[in-house]
């Protein structure tokens, strides 16, 4: 599950329409996606307080769940 750097959930949903600030986490390659949706935790990979969806479109967050 890939990293995201906000200190909420809240945070993430007003960052829509720039770009996502993250920490790949996986061993078995990239997670991140430019275009396409995945989840998220945060504030950090270690400290998980909250989980979304992310939909990218063209490398910007286009909505958050």
């Amino acid at each position: 599950m890939l990293g995201a750097s906000y200190a909420t959930k809240q945070n993430l949903k007003l960052s829509v329409g720039h770009s996502l600030r993250y920490i790949e986490t996986s061993l078995f390659g990239a997670e991140y996606q430019e275009t396409g949706t995945f989840c998220v935790v945060g504030p950090s990979p270690y400290s998980r307080k909250w989980y979304a969806t992310v939909t990218m479109l063209d490398g910007k967050i286009h909505k958050v769940t």
